[in-house]
Parts: C-alpha cells; sequence; structure tokens
C-alpha cells in the first residue's frame, strides 16, 4: 500500500492456549503479556513507553486458542526508531520478575474476579466454551484457570517462549508504506528465533452431545445472561461457508437491528438490549462491532448470544399483576430463539429475505478490511484456512449463491435437538429455572398489563406457541459461581 502514511507488521505464531500444558493453562497468555507488558535487554518497559509515545506508535497481542499474533503500527516517518524497539521485544525480551509479576496478578484478577464479576454475557460466553469442549485442549480459557495461573513462574514463561515462539512457527505479515530493504531486514532478523520445531497440539473436536444440555451458574446477578451452541464441522476453508453466512445474518448478524432473533426478542417484544447468533468465535463481541482477525480456529461451533434478560424477583417487584411469577424471561427467551432456528431449517428462507441478505453481506463483508491492520490479518487468517484472500473469495462465492444452496446448508450443518446452553443467573432464579427446563414447564411470556394491552394478536399467539415448544431436554444442572473456572 504505497500511499498509506503508516506500516503494520504482525507476527502470527501458530500456538494460542492449546500449546498450554496441562497444570499451567495461561501459560501462553501469560507469556505473551510479559512480552508486551514488558521491556527488552536494553529498555525497561517505562522506556519503551517514553521513547514510542513521541512517535504515536502503538502494539500490542492477541491470543486464542490456535494461533498468538502480535501486532505493531508506527507512521513511516519514525519506522527506523520503532523497529528496534520491536525486534528487542520479540527477540530480546527482558523477562524481567518486576513486569512477570505484574502481568501475573493481572491475569490471576482476572480468572478469580474479573471473568465472574464484571460482565454475565463474556461469563456465560467463557463458560460455554468450557461446556462445549470440555476434555479437549479447548476447553480452557486463554487466560486460564484460578489454580493454574498461581502454579506459573518465570522460569515456565522463559522455557514456553523458547519452545513455541519459533522461526518455524512464524507467519510473517507486513503491509504499508515500507520499502524492500525494510522487509528483507524484517525476515532476515525473525530467523534469529529460536530453531526449535514444536508442532502445536491438535485441537480436538468436543464429544457427540446428546439432547438438550443446561449449565445454570448461580450468583448474584441483575438478569440471566445466555449463551447456546452446537460444534459445526466447517470453517472459512470450505465454500459452504458462505451459504451459512446468509442464514446466519438473517437469523442474528452481530450488532445489528434486522436480524429474526433481534426483531422478535428485543423490538417487538423488548426483552433485552441485543440478540444474534454466530457461526464461528466472535472474539470481544461486547467491544467490536465487526468481526476482528486473528482468531482462526480448527474446531468450530454454531451458536447464540441472548443479552439478559429479566429475572423473576425483578419483575415481581415492578409489576404488582406479576407477584406469583416464579421465574423470568429466560425459558421463554431460549425457547423462542431455538424455535427460529428450527424454523429456519424445516422451511428455509424467502426468496426475498436471501436476496437481500445476500446482497447486504457482499458489501458488509467489505467493511472488516477497512485499516492497513485488519485486511494484512484477513490476508494472514486466509492463509491459515488455506485461502488466498478470504473477503475478495467469499465476495465471488455470495455473487453464484442460490437460496437453495443456503436452505441446504442450513439443514446440513444446524439442527435444535442436540445443544449446549449456558445461562448466568441470580441465585434466587436457578432453581426455580432449572425445574422449568428439566420438566418442559409452560414458560408463558411475562408483560405487564399495559404493554400486553397494546399488543398485536399475532404476537399474543405467537407467545402461546413458544411458551409451549417442546425441548430436548436432557440434562440441568446449576453450579456456584466460585466452582467456575478453576
Amino acid at each position: 500500500m504505497p500511499n498509506s502514511d503508516k506500516v503494520v507488521v504482525k507476527l502470527m505464531f501458530r500456538n494460542g492456549s492449546i500449546c498450554d500444558p496441562a497444570g499451567k493453562e495461561g501459560l501462553t497468555r501469560l507469556t505473551v503479556s510479559a512480552i508486551t507488558s514488558g521491556g527488552t535487554g536494553e529498555l525497561t518497559y517505562s522506556q519503551v513507553q517514553e521513547k514510542i509515545y513521541p512517535m504515536a506508535a502503538n502494539y500490542g497481542a492477541g491470543v486464542d486458542k490456535e494461533v498468538s499474533v502480535f501486532s505493531f503500527e508506527v507512521h513511516k516517518d519514525f519506522l527506523k526508531g520503532f523497529y528496534e524497539i520491536m525486534k528487542g521485544l520479540i527477540l530480546n525480551p527482558s523477562f524481567s520478575q518486576q513486569d512477570f509479576d505484574r502481568v501475573k496478578s493481572n491475569q490471576q484478577n482476572y480468572v478469580d474476579q474479573v471473568i465472574r464479576s464484571s460482565s454475565d454475557e463474556d461469563y456465560s460466553k467463557m463458560a460455554l466454551e468450557d461446556f462445549l469442549f470440555r476434555g479437549t485442549r479447548y476447553q480452557h480459557m486463554v487466560m486460564g484457570k484460578s489454580e493454574s495461573v498461581k502454579s506459573i513462574t518465570l522460569d515456565d514463561v522463559k522455557e514456553h517462549y523458547r519452545k513455541y515462539f519459533t522461526r518455524s512457527n512464524l507467519i510473517i505479515g507486513i503491509a504499508g508504506n515500507y520499502t524492500d530493504d525494510f522487509r528483507n531486514t524484517l525476515v532476515n532478523d525473525m530467523k534469529k528465533l529460536p530453531e526449535v520445531t514444536a508442532s502445536s497440539p491438535s485441537a480436538g473436536m468436543p464429544e457427540k452431545i446428546d439432547g438438550v444440555n443446561v449449565e445454570i451458574i448461580s450468583k448474584d446477578a441483575f438478569g440471566s445472561a445466555i449463551f447456546m451452541g452446537f460444534p459445526i464441522d466447517i470453517t472459512r476453508s470450505s465454500d459452504e461457508f458462505a451459504a451459512l453466512m446468509v442464514a446466519n445474518s438473517y437469523l442474528g448478524e452481530h450488532r445489528k437491528s434486522y436480524g429474526v432473533l433481534y426483531d422478535k426478542i428485543r423490538t417487538t417484544r423488548s426483552m433485552n438490549y441485543g440478540d444474534y447468533s454466530y457461526i464461528e468465535w466472535y472474539d470481544n463481541g461486547a467491544g467490536n462491532m465487526l468481526p476482528p482477525p486473528g482468531v482462526p480456529r480448527s474446531s468450530n461451533y454454531f451458536s447464540i448470544w441472548i443479552r439478559p434478560v429479566q429475572i423473576g424477583k425483578q419483575l415481581r417487584q415492578q409489576y404488582s399483576e406479576l407477584s406469583d411469577l416464579k421465574i423470568g424471561h429466560a425459558h421463554f427467551a431460549i425457547r423462542l430463539a431455538l424455535r427460529e432456528v428450527d424454523k429456519l431449517v424445516k422451511e428455509g428462507m424467502t426468496q426475498k429475505d436471501f436476496e437481500v441478505t445476500r446482497e447486504f453481506l457482499r458489501s458488509y463483508i467489505k467493511l472488516y478490511v477497512q485499516s492497513p491492520s485488519s485486511r494484512l490479518g484477513y490476508l494472514m487468517d486466509s492463509r491459515y484456512y488455506g485461502r488466498t484472500d478470504y473477503i475478495s473469495e467469499m465476495d465471488g462465492l455470495l455473487a453464484k449463491l442460490t437460496k437453495e444452496d443456503v436452505d441446504k446448508a442450513v439443514k446440513k450443518y444446524w439442527q435444535v435437538e442436540n445443544i449446549k446452553i449456558t445461562i448466568v443467573t441470580d441465585k434466587s432464579e436457578a432453581e426455580e429455572l432449572a425445574s422449568s427446563l428439566k420438566d418442559n414447564s409452560l414458560s408463558p411470556m411475562s408483560y405487564s398489563n399495559f404493554v400486553k394491552s397494546g399488543l398485536p394478536k399475532e404476537v399474543t399467539d405467537e407467545d402461546a406457541e413458544v411458551a409451549a415448544y417442546k425441548l430436548n431436554v436432557k440434562g440441568v444442572s446449576i453450579i456456584k459461581t466460585e466452582d467456575t473456572f478453576k
């Protein structure tokens, strides 16, 4: 990109949290944090920050299940000085005890406190991954577990760096206004990384799900945060992925108000803030409006995110006419969402909905690569999946796609009979909600009299059908918040 005023460098190491040794879960994340929040052999962390501040440069890193990606951005006029710092961080990290203690303390605080208390939405998502991938290397959070992070030492970090942050594991990405000399220097310098060949372990697919299985996490909460999903044997490497993109966008594109789930749950019934579906992991959904690059995975799953709905205690306090209510909206919301998936599987999309959604996606996916950094990131992800340019290739596939292709893919990959659900809810709600789910009890939607009086008949008729919609429930358990991620 010769007309750009910046240079972007990304270093993708084919090692993520699946490389964490047993009992040391969180080691990859801690190693990366010790690099990006530490110094070099010549500079302390504070000195690094002082040097890059006048450059308006920035750097950081992300760790996911299968990759760790370092990203560096700087104006082309300051590239030479910034590169020396970048090179020092990657090739000669200081790994000082002081920096290690600081980043370990932050990570320990996250797994002990933050994930359980700061956002029940993120909590439910991490809990579902633990539930879905139990027994595999995908199970634990990237940040690790409470006991495992405690056990990690500075020597563990140094050894993990030598073993996994190697030249054989590295893909180099570069974008912007740079010279051939700089590119060659970068490549030659990265050859100085350890020559150790340490292949990443297999991610492993989760066990087959039998029926609808629910884990309810009981804590002090203001609502019921719901995340549910099931494995799907497809990733961006398959051309069929384009068909699922259309179906997913129609059902509930992230942060978009036109999706079926959003329309039924939020717009029509005012139950919560948002409701979306996903055909792959969507990193930092609370902070990102567009799907970020840098999180490619070989084990995939379909999921639905129902942002917190009201609990019974709240509804009873707000409306005297609901004083006898036992549970809030969680059971109804789950039924409504899965019923819409079931309808899409059995009936497919209308031709009009297909055409509108497909054309939207052909424009929308181009927004994924608005910046040099995001474009570079998606190109690197493309190589991971065996593609050359995922965005342009998906556009081409979408252009040729038919409604029949979408309906066929949905029938092939989606279902509602076998699914795992995590619900983070208040202690006052857990027992009654568990009983309602186990017994497949009727779960009528609860409105105030004023709201109910203004609803059209088609909504109240649909409510009655949703309330009685049968779920293939095989297991429901309640877990105390202190017993998660141990």
